[in-house]
């Protein structure tokens, strides 16, 4: 019997196979239209600002979710994000986003990379199954629950009257009672603090924000527990405590209730409860100067309480098992037989595998989920979705290669097709061919970047990609030749013994006045090389991939200083304050404070964004733009490119030295194209990290360190950033590069090879030497890869 087809055309629904996009205008889409087959991969290409961000995040991912989040009730609404609706005429045949991005994970310190999937909490009902000797439910096992004991009088009806029975109960917890489950012990250094030659009244705190003018200095004053008039140095022993420990306390200062805490438990809640790295820049020096950690002594940087550690399955304790390598910790779950939990232990050897094949294998489940790297975390939230049930859905994709070397970059893409044949529609934001060959679709925008991108110069099949007259297609088959000649060093950065994280005693001399780049598959060891031996030397200027922080008020001009000689110039020239030209100080719009928008908030419904009535979206006073510079007002500069600014601050009336010097570094990393006063928040990672390259070529240091500059460029970018290493190589400077781009390497004036695998297989030197002769004998996985590049 024949079995019956369902035809294409029979049913009404069958026709929606199609994501239809009509007049896109979000950012700098220039009113585009576009249609994406469902049920397929299509990877989105185009030079880095050229819109591809805007089209795919900005517009489709942000309207699904926008949907979604209304179909919630008001009450759970309240506690997500706002968003508006995108700026698009028409919207058709949109399924439920799942947006897979390189946002660094949460930096909460108590989150791991076990805690961050599921692997943690499969673990702990292994162990509350197993363990022995027995420990308790899955929570004995958490070190994020302490352990509490509960003791009380209840009564109890019996007979014909009452019993009083006196109960105490033991919830048990994993929590290392020291350090709370955080790993480490703080010691404080109290001159840090406080000056104890001055009195609280006379500005002894030295804590960020805790100033005697606001609400602490009521607090301090009405507490009564020390007179804010004496110097800390002649406080009593409880005054001292009272001041430094106390632990938080109701009071009532002029009729107000209130909670006084002592200065060390209120720093350990506001500023040591958050990840070191995602703190500002002063808080971040503070912390650095006031605050020492240590291993904790009592759970040996576990996190765990003693009837955790002590709790054990053949052998291994959770804490042993969490500090293996992951790849390790897999085969350990496959030799388990243990019929009882069998359906726990295929998941968890299901989820494990799944690091492994992603090329996370050399990851440890103990590993703070705040240290791993864009590209990292983004390959950690794909395992999630990796075993999902879910069907029909988008995944959506931000450059999933960043951080692989080309050896994991298959593996990359057979996980993209999975995740396609499984039904979905899979979206890729992409720059490396490898990846873009994998298609079924690509739309390709263009054709340059910023205001002059947004558009769509093509769509089709890859083949027709190729021989399409767009950037993207007369790059695509683009190889690097090998230099036919290379710099000699001028001197060498010798390492002794390195042996942080993975790596294995490792001796290597790092050649200066040259080009240097370090690779190996990820997780061989390369950023703890520089990290442990290179970044904290002194004259080494390091630019990793740390997200650029600054909220919708800051841009170019302020992230790089550009604004300050800017603002001098026009005060100058107008005989009127500096203050006058920044919208965040004395020339901001009044009825918007200088956002240049209003937020009016409606309730139980969604806050409505709309541009300022009075200053038009231009953020200044009116006042303030009839002060000219060189013809121009203050905002007419602002909505400048780089490339412009260059040439008005660079010669004529408006000539200012100090911001032409800025502006020439910003051109020379390829941003020309960014107005001075656009949003940072609207910027890609690859303009992102363009912009902290730049701010930091202005810095006095001979060697420069760069995490992987390649990350966000278009293939017709990485020869204007090869010209900029050239030109810092040449005017002196030694120039350190951690990449896997294989143009970069062939470029190279001497490479450094580490592997041969990642996680404990790796941390070794596997070849020294010039691009050359790495490809002439290509017995590394760098080697075998680089040699059919330039082939």
């Amino acid at each position: 019997m024949s079995k019956a087809t369902p035809s294409r055309t029979g049913n009404a629904a069958d026709s929606h196979d199609l994501i239809r996009v009509t007049g896109a205008r979000v950012n700098n889409l220039k009113d585009i239209s576009v249609e994406i087959p469902k049920r397929r991969l299509t990877v989105f290409t185009g030079v880095s600002g050229s819109g591809k961000s805007s089209l795919v995040f900005g517009t489709i991912a942000a309207e699904s979710q926008r949907l979604i989040n209304e179909t919630y009730s008001a009450f759970v609404q309240g506690f997500m994000p706002t968003l508006a609706r995108p700026d698009v005429d028409v919207l058709d045949g949109l399924t439920t986003a799942i947006i897979v991005d390189q946002e660094r994970m949460g930096s909460n310190p108590r989150s791991t990379v076990g805690t961050a999937t599921d692997a943690n909490a499969m673990l702990r009902i292994l162990f509350s199954r197993l363990g022995r000797p027995h420990a308790g439910g899955p929570q004995a096992y958490s070190f994020n629950v302490p352990k509490r004991i509960a003791t009380g009088a209840m009564v109890a009806e019996k007979g014909a009257g009452e019993k009083t029975v006196v109960r105490k109960a033991v919830y048990a917890g994993g929590m290392c009672p020291r350090c709370e489950g955080m790993g480490s012990v703080t010691d404080f250094d109290l001159t840090a603090l406080y000056d104890d030659s001055k009195s609280l009244n006379e500005g002894a705190l030295t804590i960020p924000g805790y100033s005697m003018e606001g609400w602490y200095g009521r607090i301090f004053r009405g507490s009564g527990y020390f007179n804010p008039d004496k110097p800390i140095k002649k406080y009593t022993k409880k005054e001292l405590h009272d001041l430094l420990y106390r632990e938080p306390t109701k009071i009532k200062v002029e009729g107000i209730n209130l909670t006084y805490s002592g200065l060390i438990p209120a720093i350990q809640r506001s500023f040591l409860s958050k990840d070191v790295d995602a703190m500002q820049p002063h808080i971040r020096a503070f912390v650095e100067r006031a605050v020492t950690f240590t291993t904790c002594p009592d759970c040996d940087g576990t996190r765990l309480n003693p009837e955790a550690r002590a709790s054990k399955v053949h052998g291994k304790s959770i804490a042993d098992l969490c500090s293996m390598q992951i790849s390790d910790l897999a085969a350990w779950v496959r030799e388990l037989k243990e019929p009882s939990v069998g359906p726990l232990l295929d998941a968890l050897g299901e989820t494990l595998d799944s690091f492994v094949d992603i090329g996370l294998g050399y990851l440890s489940l103990e590993r703070p989920a705040g240290t791993l790297s864009g590209g990292e975390a983004q390959r950690t939230k794909m395992i999630r979705h990796l075993g999902s049930s879910l069907t029909d859905v988008t995944y959506v994709f931000d450059e999933p290669t960043i951080g692989l070397h080309p050896h994991d970059i298959q593996r990359m893409n057979e996980l993209l097709l999975q995740l396609r044949d499984k039904g979905n529609t899979v979206l890729v934001v992409e720059h490396k061919p490898e990846t873009i060959v994998i298609g079924d679709h690509v739309v390709d925008l263009g054709p340059g970047a910023g205001s002059g991108g947004g558009e769509v110069v093509f769509q089709g099949s890859v083949d027709k990609l190729r021989t399409s007259k767009t950037l993207t297609g007369r790059h695509f088959d683009d190889r690097a030749a090998v230099k036919e000649s290379v710099r000699e060093p001028s001197g060498a950065l010798e390492i002794r013994g390195a042996d942080l994280h993975n790596l294995q005693n490792v001796d290597v001399d790092i050649p200066l006045g040259v080009l240097t780049v370090l690779t190996g598959v990820a997780g061989s060891g390369k950023s703890s090389l520089i990290n442990s031996s290179v970044a904290d030397l002194d004259g080494v200027i390091t630019v990793d991939q740390g997200a650029i922080r600054g909220s919708r008020r800051s841009n170019p001009a302020t992230y790089t200083g550009l604004l300050d000689p800017i603002r001098k110039a026009f005060a100058k020239a107008n005989g009127v304050k500096p203050a006058l030209f920044s919208a965040n100080s004395e020339g901001a719009c009044p009825a918007c404070n200088g956002a240049g928008v209003i937020y009016t908030d409606l309730g139980v419904m969604a806050t409505v964004e709309s541009p300022c009535e009075e200053c038009e979206g231009k953020r200044f006073q009116a006042a303030v733009l009839e002060y000219k510079f060189g013809g121009k007002d203050i905002t007419e500069v602002l909505a400048m490119p780089v490339s412009e600014a260059v040439e008005f601050f660079g010669s004529g009336d408006a000539s200012t030295p100090a911001a032409h010097k800025i502006l020439d570094r910003l051109a020379d990393v390829g941003l020309g194209y960014l107005t001075i006063g656009q949003p940072l928040t609207t910027l890609s990672g690859g303009e992102r990290q363009r912009l902290k390259l730049a701010t930091h070529m202005g810095d006095k240091g001979g060697i420069y360190v760069l995490d992987e500059p390649t990350t966000g460029l278009h293939l017709a970018d990485v020869e204007q950033l090869l010209g900029l290493l050239d030109r810092l190589v040449d005017s002196g400077k030694s120039v350190i590069v951690i990449e896997h781009h294989q143009a970069v390497m062939a470029h190279a004036d001497w490479i450094i090879d580490l592997g041969p695998g990642a996680g404990h297989d790796g941390g070794q030197i596997v070849f020294e030497g010039t691009p050359s002769t790495l490809i002439a004998n290509p017995t590394t996985l760098t080697g075998k890869h680089l040699a059919n590049y330039v082939a």
